[in-house]
């Protein structure tokens, strides 16, 4: 039986390792599959949490990967160590020994 003070829907998801991994395979897909067509951001579960790590080509690409972990992952907790490439031309030229 479930306990009547809970969201309808949301049973298991407050629930550390239950559904995890399970949603964190959700979010993989859609990452994939989402107009950004990230797939250089690794997502792992690990003690409870999810980590994500990896380039990403821009500031824009990462907020958009993390508004969609948040709304994949809600209660969940999530570290964020995405570093965004640096694609412009270097200001300088580089001295050869």
């Amino acid at each position: 039986m479930s306990d009547p003070t809970e969201e309808p829907g949301r049973a298991t998801a407050d629930v550390p390792g239950q559904n995890a991994e399970y949603r964190v395979a959700h979010l993989r897909d859609r990452l994939a599959a989402d107009d950004l067509g990230e797939l250089g951001v690794r997502i792992e579960v690990r003690s409870g949490a999810v980590a994500l790590t990896g380039t990403v080509p821009s500031a824009h690409c990462r907020d958009e990967v993390l508004r969609i972990t948040h709304e994949e992952l809600a209660g969940l907790p999530v570290h964020c160590d995405l570093v965004v490439a640096d694609a412009t031309a270097p200001d300088h030229t580089e001295e050869l020994a």
